[in-house]
């Protein structure tokens, strides 16, 4: 017999209330189970609105999937008998930057990596290369920082999104050009070229962390100066990844970059 619970060990922000509907199933045979059309339960959880962290009215939680396996009388059986299945981290939001921001989103809160190509005829190539060395030769890159260690190439180390905070994203910014002019002269954008930084200037890690977090490290971010149009064709696909992905300001979310 095969018996399965669920439960939520945990929602965020705390305030939150998550209600529960839909029956759990009591102890099944294997038999049954593998006969029913289609297998498997709902289980409903709902948030109400205005519960969530503000200002995206954010709703997280985890559902955890058990079982317990009991032998038939008379025999058996090795190994575990009981465990938990899978966890599911569903999150609720309605943050105005995003699709369908009236009646909210959801999604699994996995971190996803942004893909950046470095293949020819890549339109974000130029960004990707410079995004490649940032993480491979940090030393190599500009500004000067012999124990630069960028981050956002590992869910270990993810990039934050940076919306509201218009006046930050403006500071990230023209650090960066401030850094692109100092190292490589006033006329860096000649020919049609822009500055080009990483981390991101739409992230908190972004140039001018540092002046905001005096305790995070200084110079801990690249500039080079690329072409406008792969500058551009780049951060197009930033903006799709996060509105496709429902990337949240703040520490409620996160991602980092894959090169290929």
């Amino acid at each position: 017999m095969i018996k399965p619970s669920v439960k939520i060990p945990q929602v965020w922000p705390k305030t939150a209330k998550v209600t529960q509907t839909g029956a759990v199933p009591g102890a099944r045979s294997f038999d049954v189970i593998a006969a029913q059309q289609p297998a498997g339960f709902t289980r409903v959880l709902k948030a109400a609105a205005g519960q969530g962290s503000k200002p995206a009215d954010a709703v997280a939680s985890v559902f955890e999937a058990s079982a317990v396996i009991t032998p038939p009388p008379g025999y058996t059986a090795a190994g575990e008998l009981s465990g938990t299945l899978f966890f599911l981290p569903p999150r609720w939001d309605k943050a105005s930057y995003l699709p369908k921001s009236a009646q909210g989103g959801a999604v699994f809160t996995y971190l996803v990596p942004l893909v950046y190509s470095t293949k020819a005829g890549s339109p974000e190539k130029a960004v990707a290369n410079h995004i490649k060395t940032a993480f491979t030769k940090p030393g190599s890159t500009k500004p000067a920082n012999a124990s630069k260690k960028v981050p956002g190439s590992s869910a270990q180390s993810p990039l934050h999104r940076l919306y509201h905070d218009n006046a930050r994203r403006k500071k990230n910014r023209s650090t960066a050009v401030s850094a692109c002019k100092k190292v490589f002269g006033k006329d860096y954008a000649k020919g049609g070229k822009e500055c080009d930084e990483y981390p991101f200037a739409t992230t908190y890690e972004g140039c001018a962390q540092n002046t905001y977090e005096p305790s995070a490290p200084k110079n801990n971010f690249s500039v080079r100066p690329l072409a406008k149009k792969d500058n551009g064709n780049a951060g197009n696909l930033l903006g799709q990844f996060m509105t496709v992905n429902r990337i949240l300001d703040g520490d409620d979310d996160g991602f980092y970059v894959t090169i290929k």
